[in-house]
């Protein structure tokens, strides 16, 4: 279930201060652009989503090096941090959020377990990466993704971070 009174705070401090966002999303296939464009008054903020679910879709939409997706697998910090500078730069806005991971109930491994999840984002200043694994099905792990990164934005947002 996603956090209504969070994502009230991320909508009203995007407000606020002004800024523009834009999403990248892979495992959450678009929930975050979804939530974030149900508040009313989100065209203020929100510029764009983009689902980029397969790698090639990471490397032709937002430039994510093939190299590094190789190098590192889709999942990873390094992809994640890509993916949120990208969506970022390319949209010209002043926020990319960017997750990445593995929903389930396949696609794990024992090095990358279903639930594994990277969630990015991406400022003008700064670039923040985060690692979660959560423990549901899955949709309870794209749920906790969205949560997480309305979190994380929150945090970024407010200098916590």
């Amino acid at each position: 279930m996603i956090d209504e009174k969070l994502l009230s705070r991320v909508s009203a401090e995007l407000k606020k201060q002004g800024l523009t966002i834009a999403t990248a999303e892979s495992c959450t296939g678009g929930l975050v652009a979804h939530v974030l464009t149900n508040v009313s008054g989100s065209s203020d903020y929100f510029d764009r989503g983009i689902v980029s679910y397969s790698n090639k879709s990471k490397v032709e939409l937002l430039g994510v090096s093939e190299v590094l997706i190789n190098r590192h697998g889709a999942v990873s910090e390094q992809v994640a941090e890509a993916m949120a500078d990208n969506v970022r730069t390319k949209s010209k806005v002043d926020v990319g959020l960017a997750t990445t991971g593995i929903a389930g109930p396949t696609g794990g491994t024992n090095e990358k377990p279903v639930g594994l999840v990277y969630i990015a984002v991406s400022t003008s200043d700064k670039n923040i990466v985060r690692k979660f694994q959560f423990n549901g099905n899955r949709l309870e792990n794209k749920d906790s993704t969205c949560n997480a990164a309305l979190g994380m934005l929150l945090d970024c947002l407010t200098g916590l971070r």
